[in-house]
C-alpha cells in the first residue's frame, strides 16, 4: 500500500478526500492506566482533591476527539456526530478507558478515538499527580473501525489481552 500523505517532492500533505464516498463510520481506543490500589480506590470513591477525575476526564476525552485535527498535523476536521467513553477497572491497579467516536464523512475517526482516550489518561494523571506519580498510561490501541474503502477492522484478541 503506498502512503498518500507525501507530494512529488517527498514532502508532508494533508490527503484530498474530496473524490472519496460519504459513508458512515466508526472507531473505537482503548487504553488504561495502571496505578497503585489506593489511588484507584480514591478514584472511585471521589476523595481526589481536584475533583471527581472519572467526570473531568470524559468531558476531555470529548474535547479532545472534537480538536484532534488541531494537534495531529495530517487530520482532517470532521463533523463528530458521536463520542462515547467509558471507564472500566479491574477493582485493584489498572483503570480501562474506552471511546466510541463516530461521524458520517469521506475519512476515518480512528485518530480521533484515540485522541479521546489519551486525553482522557492523561487527564487522569494530572488529576491524581499529586498523590502518584508513577502511574503508567498505556498501551493505547484501536480496537475496531467500520466504514471507508479499506473496509472494516477489528484488533485479534491476542493483541487485545496482551
Amino acid at each position: 500500500m503506498d502512503l498518500t500523505h507525501f507530494n512529488q517532492q517527498g514532502r508532508a500533505k494533508m490527503v484530498d478526500v474530496s473524490e472519496k464516498e460519504i459513508t458512515s463510520r466508526t472507531a473505537v481506543a482503548r487504553t488504561k492506566v495502571m496505578m497503585h490500589e489506593e489511588t484507584l480506590i480514591r478514584i472511585k470513591q471521589g476523595k481526589i482533591g481536584k475533583g471527581d477525575v472519572l467526570a473531568v476526564s470524559q468531558i476531555a476525552a470529548i474535547m479532545a476527539a472534537k480538536k484532534t485535527s488541531d494537534w495531529i498535523p495530517m487530520c482532517h476536521p470532521l463533523p463528530l456526530t458521536g463520542i462515547d467513553v467509558h471507564f472500566d477497572d479491574n477493582g485493584k491497579d489498572e483503570l480501562y478507558i474506552e471511546a466510541t467516536v463516530k461521524t458520517t464523512g469521506k475519512t476515518g475517526v480512528e485518530m480521533e478515538a484515540l485522541t479521546a482516550v489519551s486525553a482522557a489518561a492523561l487527564t487522569v494523571y494530572d488529576m491524581c499527580k499529586a498523590l502518584q506519580k508513577d502511574m503508567i498510561v498505556g498501551p493505547t490501541y484501536l480496537v475496531s473501525k467500520t466504514g471507508g474503502k479499506n473496509g472494516d477492522y477489528r484488533v485479534d484478541a491476542e493483541k487485545e489481552e496482551a
